[in-house]
Parts: structure tokens; sequence; C-alpha cells
């Protein structure tokens, strides 16, 4: 079981990890993590806990995971986008063919509101895209 697991573990967060090396080379032959950083995606910061020197294998492991992690992270931002793209069309249709009169008074504000603040960022960013290439 032990040459099985990986020698560090990240315990996710919201802005980053906890990072623990896990040793099972004990006498009890137990699993045990120690932490040994913290680490936030956010700004790239490596904070080595509990006063601890960081080897360089350590902070490579470590860049490593945080240079995946955004990558996991900016594709899984894009395919919500996507599937927002794919909810407003299941919304139209919704709207379209099977909300009540008191559904669409329930949700109509909101959604004009929400599709008109959208609307602006695009149009706007787009526009400063169309700047930025002459």
């Amino acid at each position: 079981m032990g040459a099985d697991l990986p020698d560090y573990y990240f315990r996710v967060r919201e802005n980053g990890a906890f990072v623990y090396r896990v040793d099972t080379e004990n006498r009890q032959r137990r699993i045990e993590m120690d932490q040994i950083a913290v680490v936030n995606t956010r700004n790239g910061e490596i904070k080595p806990h509990g006063g601890r020197e960081l080897s360089e294998r350590d902070l490579q492991v470590i860049q490593d995971w945080m240079d995946e992690r955004v990558a996991i992270l900016a594709a899984r931002d894009i395919d919500d986008i996507h599937r927002a793209v794919d909810y407003l069309n299941l919304t139209t249709h919704w709207a379209q063919s099977r909300a009540t009169d008191d559904q669409l008074e329930e949700v109509t504000d909101a959604l004009l509101l929400a599709m008109h603040d959208l609307r602006s960022v695009l149009v706007r960013k787009k526009a400063d895209r169309l700047l930025d290439e002459n």
C-alpha cells in the first residue's frame, strides 16, 4: 500500500491548499501526514509551516501542483460559462414554451437586469478588444 501513495498530499481549500508530506516508512507502518506548507494559488505564495525549511524538491512539487491547479480552475471557469450559455438557451425555451404567467412574473425582472448587466459588460469588453487591435 505504501508504494502506491504519493509523497505529497494537497488538502484543497478555497484559495490554495495545505501541503502535507506523506510518510508510510515508520515502525507502525501507518500513514502519517506532516503539514509542511500552506499555498495560495491566487498570489502564488508558498508559506512553510511551523518554521520548517522546504527542500528544492518540496518547492518544485508544490509549484507543479499550483500550476496544474490554476489550469484546472481556469478550465472549470470556461466550462461553467459554456454551461451558462446552454442554460440561457434552456431558459429561453422554458419561457417560450412552458412557463406560466406567475412563473414569468417571479423571474422576469431579475433575468432582465442580469442579462442587461451581462450585455453591458460584454459589449464594453468587445469594444475594448476591437480598439486594442487597431
